[in-house]
């Protein structure tokens, strides 16, 4: 039994990464599985030394430990960066190219986005041209019509975040994802990519998609909405006040629905039973019409 945290050195980690952090070793530990401490670093453009320290910092301050991956910035580089499986990602695409499962597409982001808004996106050409020419994304043929295309071969040559994670969660034996409400559309399409290239261990994989924290305005807490950067709800600035994670905690508890006074300490919520079966489904693919 495998469990992984899977974060993105993009900004700095905010409480809901954080909760995430602490559900996903708690229901490893209380389950008698593993931890696997995977860094998502594909992207380069937004990786910065400093995020990168703040996952291990963060880490540390709550009070948790990892069984397998690296454990500080230096190993990441040597021995787990997802830039040393570049090869792996590169044959999964392979295998999806021989299934005839993606075409190039040389459209932006934002002509893809109005497209598919416009409900027209089934209309473009999605007969494959020649994959050799450069700038050009790869999208993978959605199945169902219930779902969209979307990139899995950015145009820069790099596999896309789908290819990447699926992959890693498919190479690593992972068998349970925690992850917030806002990552089913990610779920979905990994079990569609699992499902054209025959990785029924992925689709056999349990996850749970727990519900997100929201900021006093009632919006999702995001890195991209500079939670992770200030405020009240960065743990950078929470560690570096000298706050314990209580709040953290607390949340956590909140989240799982514990009795009130539980969830004040790690040990606190070790020692109370969650009952997960009730909450992990098979990844599974769901045909939608």
């Amino acid at each position: 039994m495998l469990f992984r945290l899977a974060p993105t050195p993009s900004g700095f980690l905010h409480i809901g990464n954080a909760v995430n952090f602490v559900l996903t070793w708690l229901a490893a530990r209380q389950l008698g599985g593993q931890l696997l401490l995977r860094i998502d670093d594909l992207d380069t453009t937004r990786k910065r030394p400093d995020y990168v320290a703040d996952i291990f910092q963060t880490i540390h301050w709550l009070g948790l430990d990892c069984d397998l991956g690296p454990t500080d910035p230096d190993d990441l580089e040597q021995r787990w960066s997802q830039w040393l499986r570049l090869e792996q990602y590169a044959a999964t695409l392979t295998q999806l190219r021989e299934a005839n499962a993606l075409y190039t597409c040389t459209l932006s982001r934002q002509e893809w986005l109005a497209l598919e808004a416009s409900g027209n996106w089934q209309q473009l050409d999605r007969q494959a041209a020649a994959f050799a020419q450069p700038d050009q994304a790869w999208r993978f043929r959605a199945l169902g019509s219930g779902h969209a295309d979307f990139v899995v071969r950015r145009r820069d040559g790099l596999p896309a975040y789908q290819i990447a994670s699926l992959t890693d969660d498919h190479l690593y034996g992972v068998t349970h994802i925690i992850r917030g409400q806002d990552l089913d559309e990610s779920t979905d399409r990994q079990a569609q990519l699992a499902e054209a290239l025959g990785w029924t261990d992925f689709l056999d994989t349990s996850v749970w998609h727990h519900p997100l924290l929201l900021d006093q305005a009632d919006q999702k807490i995001s890195k991209s909405a500079g939670h992770g950067h200030n405020g009240p709800t960065s743990v950078r600035v929470m560690r570096e006040a000298g706050e314990p994670p209580t709040r953290i905690y607390e949340a956590v508890a909140s989240l799982l629905q514990l009795p009130a006074g539980v969830g004040a300490t790690l040990p606190d919520l070790l020692a109370y039973p969650v009952g997960w079966e009730t909450r992990f489904r098979p990844v599974g693919f769901v045909n939608k019409p």
